[in-house]
């Protein structure tokens, strides 16, 4: 008998310490995810791309599954979803749902770490609504990115939670085919898996939690191992640590035929983890150093040496508009380098009154009032203007279709600038060339990026660094001013352990 399955998203990562919050239109704008999607339009636009609904669709297609789209939407990381942005979305998936008759499956395409104006766990307020309108037997899955901060409620309103096991997330859409394929399960089996939740003790610098590198790669490398038998579904997420509420932290589910297999695998992994906690460390530069010894590489390289600039990541919440790398670039004396996307409205448009070939006088970046950040005034040269559409062929965005707004290649004194309307990660070489850059071609590449760049760049990269220019995401979680954690919990690997009452009274 064929199942029928309403499949639906809305995926935001929370950074509470961000200058601007998430809007209604940002999830109608999209940002580096498609734009906000209802009914056919999602089968339409997500099919064939890297995302969790993508996967829910192949799947569901080589099911012999009825679908039942109701609403998919993404808006780029930021400080919280404003209230009503949240409730206009929530409220319609709520009512879609409502409305679309009995189910056999519910699949969601979810971040897990969301917090809105007024709901911390914003994906486990969208699982209460739901779960109450489906009621209790009907089996509940989502996907999950890397970064979830999981709650109680998450856990107890779902009947499974699959995460991403890629950082950079090049297995959006595989883990939206291993979600499928959970609820499938859940679906023949006609009774909910046993679950194992386990929260682990520490934070994790965004770096050092890629899974390319140790020690994050073995780590997730021995899912496989305890992913038998009983064991149906597990997965470790090492959270998202700019959040400021009790449940940010790494943790670890596991789903299971039986309640003693989900405790043994959980035991494991988290074993596993917390043999780990001192290697979740690395090496990151003040902006004068990283150019410094990006160009003491590039010296005698053939290949770009890339930068990571950490801290102004909009991928965590930043407006993708500090200075500071580019300041460090033309302090250095740095040529043949480029640095994207600073997202600069007015600049962009200014740039596209002047023309290409015009020199033009701009107060460029610098708006979003980070401490130590400012706008950057010079003479710049207009050498590329685009509308901002195109497309992202790299591994991270899997073909997805870009809007970056009115856009240019600016450069002054050797150095080229991707400006933009529109937030976007620098995690694809197509966002350098579709302003006219190369990426093969300079000595030096500063990405507004942590980890995600990696997929697409690491192999043209002689090297990467990690740099620590101003910005709003803070490399180490300890220089963040959290007052609602978890008091006892480790600000970083090893690191000091946060106390609520002085981090209250430092507040203010």
């Amino acid at each position: 008998m064929t199942k029928r399955v309403a499949i639906a998203g809305f995926l935001h990562e929370t950074n509470t310490f961000a200058p601007t919050k998430a809007r209604y239109e940002n999830f109608e704008q999209g940002g580096g995810y498609l734009p906000i999607s209802r009914g056919g339009e999602i089968l339409e636009r997500c099919g064939g791309v890297n995302l969790g609904i993508s996967g829910f669709i192949g799947y569901a297609q080589q099911a012999g599954w009825e679908l039942v789209p109701l609403l998919w939407t993404g808006a780029i990381p930021s400080a919280h979803v404003e209230k009503s942005a949240y409730e206009r979305i929530a409220g319609e998936i709520e009512e879609r749902l409502r409305t679309a008759g009995p189910v056999d499956g519910l699949l969601l395409d979810l971040h897990g770490a969301m917090v809105a104006e007024h709901v911390d766990d914003g994906e486990g307020e969208l699982l209460a609504r739901l779960r109450a309108v489906v009621g209790p037997s009907v089996p509940i899955a989502a996907s999950l990115d890397l970064h979830g901060n999981i709650t109680q409620t998450m856990v107890d309103k779902s009947d499974v939670l699959v995460a991403f096991r890629t950082y950079p997330h090049i297995d959006m859409a595989e883990t939206g085919e291993r979600a499928a394929a959970q609820l499938g399960r859940l679906m023949t089996r006609g009774k909910p898996f046993a679950k194992t939740f386990r929260q682990l003790p520490f934070m994790i610098p965004l770096p050092w939690q890629c899974t390319m590198i140790e020690p994050a790669k073995s780590l997730y490398a021995q899912i496989d191992g305890v992913e038998t038998g009983a064991v149906s579904s597990a997965s470790i997420l090492t959270g998202f640590p700019a959040a400021d509420f009790e449940d940010c932290l790494p943790s670890i589910l596991v789903y299971a035929d039986t309640q003693g297999a989900a405790n043994s695998a959980a035991n494991k992994l988290e074993r596993e983890f917390l043999d780990r906690e001192g290697r979740f460390a690395g090496k990151a530069y003040q902006p004068d150093e990283a150019i410094a010894e990006a160009q003491r590489l590039a010296a005698a390289a053939s290949r770009p040496v890339v930068i990571a600039d950490t801290q102004d990541n909009p991928g965590a919440g930043g407006d993708s508009d500090t200075t500071g790398m580019l300041r460090a670039l033309l302090k250095g004396g740095a040529t043949r380098a480029a640095i994207g996307v600073i997202v600069d409205p007015d600049s962009a448009k200014r740039a596209h009154s002047a023309g290409q070939g015009a020199r033009v006088e701009l107060s460029l970046g610098g708006k979003s009032n980070i401490p130590g950040d400012a706008p950057l005034s010079a003479t710049y040269q207009v050498d590329k203007l685009s509308d901002g559409r195109f497309k992202a062929t790299g591994p991270y965005y899997g073909g997805a279709d870009m809007n970056l707004g009115p856009s240019a290649c600016l450069s002054i004194d050797g150095v080229r600038i991707v400006v933009a309307t529109y937030k976007a990660q620098m995690a694809d070489r197509e966002i350098y060339r579709f302003v006219g850059i190369d990426p093969e071609d300079q000595a030096i590449l500063v990405n507004k990026s942590s980890v995600h760049f990696r997929a697409d760049f690491e192999p043209i990269a002689e090297a990467i660094l990690v740099a620590t220019a101003p910005g709003p995401m803070a490399l180490n979680a300890a220089d963040l001013p959290f007052t609602r954690l978890k008091p006892g919990i480790r600000l970083s690997p090893n690191g000091p352990a946060f106390k609520r009452e002085e981090a209250i009274k430092r507040a203010g």
